[in-house]
């Protein structure tokens, strides 16, 4: 007979621990697959280590998907959140600077598919550096874009509770705000020439987000050129203009401060003249719900200050 106490099974915890820990490493060294948002699959041997994204939104959405510290290089104007500021430039969004690229040793890049140089990714391509190309172009797109964006550097688990947080912020402004009375709004992305945004923008989304409508939601480019003529005749209730940085948004602003010389727009009339930080409202990440609880605020703002006939 052994004199050897029987051995002790491990407690459960233990186990599960263990387990977790092989499929951890297991999964930090297996091939991920992703679609990037031109519908091409991107295939990467293990999830990257090193990211160099070549546009500040997808700076935003790589550290919302908790993968911030693989990102290694980033371009200009990436600078949120904080430690995106630290990283190493490599250009702008139009001019890269390719051999700083590739002094960084990327597995992956992160590229804009609208806003990059086509010819400048085209030649990082022929050097074999995997391309992945993120435009999310609605609302309900951002979610998906973090957990993609997870799963090609092997956060899967930040981005999803990073994804599931942002739908949670968007549907409660849906259900607090898109009910509510319409209000006509007018975007106004540039003032000479006077230049705005159709109905298939994000920034659209926003609006309608809030209960608002864009009067140039029909027009046919992305970013139509519009008339002060046609601005008049559509007779919006409230004009937005974004700025650089946070602007008190009941404060008129020289870019739209110009319209007062026609007092009978209800905008004017009703002092419905709002600046929104343009990093929040016009950046596709993480951000743009801050920017579209300003934006509904501002139109409940416009709401009372209807005139009784008009409410």
């Amino acid at each position: 007979m052994s004199l050897n106490p029987p051995a002790k099974r491990p407690p459960r915890r233990h186990l599960i621990a263990l387990v977790s820990a092989c499929f951890a490493a297991l999964s930090a060294h297996a091939a991920v697959t992703a679609k990037d948002d031109t519908g091409a699959m991107v295939t990467l041997p293990a999830p990257a280590q090193r990211v160099v994204s070549l546009s500040p939104h997808a700076t935003e959405l790589l550290f919302a998907a908790g993968a911030g510290d693989k990102v290694v290089g980033v371009v200009a104007y990436s600078d949120y959140p904080e430690a995106a500021r630290k990283l190493p430039r490599v250009g702008d969004n139009s001019a890269l600077d390719l051999e700083r690229i590739l002094s960084l040793k990327p597995d992956l890049l992160v590229v804009w598919m609208h806003g990059n140089s086509q010819r400048q990714i085209e030649a990082l391509r022929q050097l074999k550096l995997p391309v992945f190309y993120s435009e999310p172009k609605h609302l309900t797109d951002l979610p998906a874009a973090i957990e993609t964006l997870g799963t090609l550097t092997g956060t899967p688990a930040k981005a999803q509770a990073s994804a599931e947080a942002f739908r949670a912020r968007y549907e409660a402004l849906r259900k607090q705000y898109s009910s509510r009375a319409p209000v006509s709004v007018f975007y106004q992305v540039w003032m000479q020439p006077l230049m705005t945004l159709n109905g298939t923008h994000m920034v659209s989304d926003v609006i309608r987000l809030c209960g608002g409508v864009n009067v140039f939601a029909d027009e046919a480019p992305l970013v139509p050129r519009v008339s002060v003529e046609a601005v008049l005749a559509k007779r919006p209730e409230a004009m937005f203009t974004a700025t650089p940085g946070a602007t008190k948004s009941d404060k008129p602003l020289a870019t739209l401060d110009s319209w007062r010389k026609w007092p009978q727009l209800p905008a004017v009339a009703h002092n419905n003249l709002f600046g929104i930080d343009g990093d929040l409202i016009n950046r596709p990440g993480p951000r743009i719900l801050d920017g579209a609880r300003t934006m509904c605020e501002d139109l409940d703002i416009a709401r009372s200050r209807r005139t009784p006939a008009a409410q």
